[in-house]
């Protein structure tokens, strides 16, 4: 069929895709950017170059800091042949200086995706409905989605079938048990959060955890240990909760992460932890330095898991048809758009 002058009628532009949440992927989805992840990572070992987004930018907003997110995104992005721009709070001044919707629009003119790392969900969920490009979420105080994918990719290299599992989740029920909880019902493991009372998830989340039937609520660390093969924990007072360091250190003592503790999970259950981490307060050192640790794996694998995702939302036909993204095993095939383009 032909538009005006004999010339064929315009594609529809695919609609720009954000990750505010984790719940923004479905299953099929997941999988494919573990499975992309794992490409990618593979690439990158054997000296492989990987330019699929060169000429694309990337902007960081920061208002907390962070070491992982921005080495990895920065990293990641020169990786892939494109480039990274580093927006700290002094120079955008956000929702205060400038609005969110003006920053939103603006950038939208320059840059190809924006990553933002902030204290209030509402300021990245404006940001994504404003901005015309997609918007990464890489921390907020409600969810931190970019740090579970790298949980799952680094789980995923062990356990291609994440429903397998029993996961763990001891600590704050503060972003990173939210975010868990989303996962449980995207992956289909089994998960138990395991926090003092008063410290129970967002209430949002918490109801989410109430009606997955894999899932369930305890006060009780040792019970939620019980033949686990993931356990996770968090620090207990995370930025913005300083003042009430001394209290919460009171009331999450028996919730550390010991050996002692370990003894109620599976023999060699991982160990995991998002970083940074406070030594001798939620995790000690002979179980973070241990042998069933995989932290320093999580740590570099959002630089994998974040590449993926960054080529999800500016070429996501690199991710591959949905339906075929995971066969019975939850392993994925490799993208057919990836060849090798060349070594180091």
């Amino acid at each position: 069929m032909k538009g005006r002058a004999g010339q064929a009628p315009a594609v529809a532009p695919l609609m720009k895709r954000d990750f505010v949440e984790l719940s923004a992927l479905v299953t099929e989805e997941l999988y494919g950017l573990l499975a992309l992840a794992a490409r990618l990572k593979g690439e990158l070992k054997h000296g492989l170059e990987h330019p699929y987004l060169r000429g694309k930018t990337l902007a960081m907003i920061f208002q907390k800091p962070s070491l992982r997110t921005r080495i990895s995104f920065e990293t990641g992005m020169a990786q892939l042949g494109g480039h990274a721009i580093y927006l700290g709070p002094s120079e955008i001044g956000l929702g205060e200086r400038e609005a969110v919707k003006d920053v939103a629009h603006n950038l939208s003119r320059w840059v190809d995706v924006i990553m933002i790392r902030t204290f209030a969900h509402a300021t990245c969920a404006d940001l994504a409905r404003e901005a015309a490009v997609p918007v990464i979420n890489g921390l907020t105080d409600l969810v931190h989605p970019c740090q579970l994918l790298a949980d799952l990719f680094t789980l995923y290299e062990r356990f291609p079938d994440l429903a397998a599992l029993k996961i763990a989740f001891v600590g704050d029920g503060f972003n990173l048990a939210n975010t868990w909880i989303e996962a449980a019902e995207l992956a289909g493991f089994e998960l138990r959060v395991a926090c003092p009372s008063g410290y129970e998830p967002e209430p949002k989340f918490l109801g989410r955890l109430r009606r997955n039937p894999r899932a369930r609520l305890t006060h009780d660390p040792a019970v939620a240990l019980r033949d686990a093969d993931v356990v996770y924990t968090d620090a207990w007072v995370s930025m913005g909760q300083e003042e009430q360091a001394q209290i919460r250190r009171r009331d999450f003592r028996s919730f550390q992460v010991s050996r002692k503790l370990l003894k109620h999970a599976k023999h060699g259950a991982l160990v995991m932890h998002c970083l940074p981490a406070h030594r001798g307060e939620e995790i000690t050192d002979e179980v973070i330095d241990g042998p069933s640790s995989v932290v320093l794996d999580q740590a570099e694998n959002r630089l994998h898991a974040q590449k993926a995702l960054l080529l999800w939302l500016l070429k996501p036909q690199m991710l591959g048809r949905p339906d075929t993204a995971r066969n019975t095993l939850g392993q994925s095939k490799p993208p057919h758009e990836l060849e090798t383009r060349g070594r180091r």
